[in-house]
């Protein structure tokens, strides 16, 4: 941060911390850094007796006010605030009437930060000015390039480092900084078809949705319950009607038909439901708001579908009539007490069955009889949800504090693990015929291991279907497994096989992005 700052600042500041040293014997801390950082600010803008103010009243009788050089302290003296930050505002330049300006774009009386013409231009038109009049990019100043830009403006939308004119809605990179940790949460909407004759239905109840903060206000909406969604979403005109709090968020979605798209969002907490006719409430997760949840309401059960089947009939008068409410809610598998089947009837395997959960009875399959329909007609939803984490000051400090770690790697422990584990390297490790070192697995007591036998056979027919569709893969796969016999890194198993004592070990191949033509065989341990 110092390197950041004018060298007659940094030498003040080296005289105090100095003195700090050697009165205290401790470096001063970043609280008194900070405030003294507040003091200097104060005394750089001083609208009376600072340097600036002096040279701007010594200067003003004899030539116009220039804009200064300086790279820090440079600030309105109507906004002394401001003076904290080293970066370039853009209302320093929008604010100086002293300034005989003209803009560039359009030739009017006002900077180029604050005209219309040039804001409401196309990102490329915007380019072309800039390359025309030779500003940079950073400050809309002409004289120097961006990577040369030492005052780069602060963006008002997104409060990065370009100018407002020049803010741009697009999606975020892939790769993120370790510093800022993203939760990333997956979330699934079943496929359901319609085959044109309205008879296929699914897990959706009518509900009563209240808050706990607003017990009183209820809201009648049906709720789709899927099995294969790992979030809780609801619609934002239900959630405004309970008076429910919500926290913006920003949701990165990768669909079906589309990758990396940003939406606004808001997580809301404190959602309870209850059956149509119970009085049992169950709390919901924290969900998501969305503007609606596509579902077809040909596919919400009623007692004439339960009245087409012999093995439903005796329960068609738990199914309430069709409502006239719209679906509100989509409860995911992380509210595992509402999808809990508590009862279910079934007929034949071709046959829907009824499902009964605390928030009632429900029947999904293909309700009709007869002749099928060729045209099919549906929805098909697969969403990957990323909650990108707010910008907040404890994710700030966190990354400042993540330069200055206190870590000595010359320091070494020692446990009494770590003890055992070496005693027992020396005892045990040994060459064998093939010059390989060999040395038992450490553990404390040998563990007996669980039969996964079965799941490495679903993954090894996974592996066989990619290999017989892809005979690049395939040529590959099989050079790097005979290299890996040949040179003995892998022998046969000829030992008998003892329960517990055995382990099988999947694996796939994977291709570095850089290195398309070199295979790599990753084995999942």
């Amino acid at each position: 941060m110092l390197q950041k700052l004018p060298d007659w600042i940094t030498s003040r500041w080296n005289r105090h911390a100095t003195k700090q040293l050697q009165q205290r014997e401790e470096y001063p801390t970043f609280k008194e850094f900070a405030e003294f950082m507040v003091q200097e600010a104060e005394i750089a803008c001083n609208p009376m007796t600072s340097l600036n103010a002096l040279k701007h009243v010594e200067e003003r009788p004899s030539r116009d006010i220039k804009r200064s050089q300086a790279n820090a302290f440079i600030t309105d003296i109507n906004a002394t605030d401001s003076a904290q930050k080293n970066s370039f505002n853009e209302n320093n330049v929008s604010n100086t009437s002293s300034y005989s300006m003209k803009c560039t774009c359009c030739g009017e009386g006002h900077s180029i930060h604050k005209c219309q013409t040039f804001a409401s231009k196309p990102a490329e038109d915007k380019r072309q000015v800039i390359f025309d009049n030779n500003l940079c990019f950073g400050c809309l100043r002409k004289g120097h390039s961006s990577k040369d830009c030492k005052q780069k403006a602060t963006c008002k939308i997104c409060k990065k480092h370009h100018p407002t004119a020049l803010h741009e809605d697009r999606p975020p990179a892939d790769r993120v900084p370790n510093v800022w940790q993203v939760e990333e949460k997956t979330s699934s909407l079943s496929c359901c078809a319609d085959r044109g004759d309205g008879g296929s239905t699914s897990m959706i109840v009518p509900v009563w949705i209240s808050s706990t903060k607003t017990p009183e206000t209820e809201r009648l909406a049906y709720a789709l319950l899927d099995t294969q969604s790992s979030n809780t979403f609801v619609d934002q005109e239900v959630c405004q009607m309970l008076g429910a709090s919500s926290e913006p968020v920003k949701l990165k979605l990768n669909t079906m038909m589309g990758k990396d798209s940003i939406i606004q969002s808001a997580r809301v907490s404190s959602l309870r439901v209850r059956g149509l006719s119970s009085k049992d409430w169950i709390n919901l997760p924290p969900a998501y708001t969305t503007d609606f949840i596509p579902l077809e309401r040909s596919h919400i059960p009623t007692p004439k579908t339960a009245e087409r089947w012999n093995h439903l009939k005796g329960m068609a008068q738990k199914i309430p009539e069709l409502m006239d409410c719209k679906v509100g809610l989509l409860i995911g598998y992380d509210c595992s007490r509402a999808l809990a089947p508590r009862s279910v009837i079934t007929g034949r395997d071709d046959e829907p069955y009824a499902i009964k959960t605390d928030l009632g009875w429900s029947i999904v399959g293909n309700s009709s009889r007869g002749a099928r329909s060729t045209e099919v007609t549906g929805l098909c939803h697969r969403i990957a949800v990323k909650e990108l984490p707010p910008l907040t000051p404890a994710t700030v400090i966190k990354a400042l504090e993540f330069d200055f770690r206190d870590s000595n790697h010359r320091e070494r422990s020692i446990s009494q693990d770590d003890i055992h584990f070496m005693q027992l390297l020396n005892r045990t490790v040994h060459q064998n015929a093939d010059g390989h070192l060999e040395m038992p697995l450490p553990f404390k007591t040998r563990p007996q291991l669980p039969e996964n036998k079965r799941l490495a056979l679903v993954r090894l027919k996974h592996l066989k279907r990619k290999l017989d569709k892809n005979s690049k893969f395939k040529e590959d796969y099989v050079r790097f497994m005979e290299g890996l016999f040949n040179d003995g890194d892998a022998e046969r198993a000829e030992d008998e096989l003892v329960p517990g004592n055995v382990w099988y070990v999947p694996h796939h191949g994977v291709y570095h992005p850089r290195k398309p033509n070199k295979i790599r065989v990753v084995f999942d341990c």
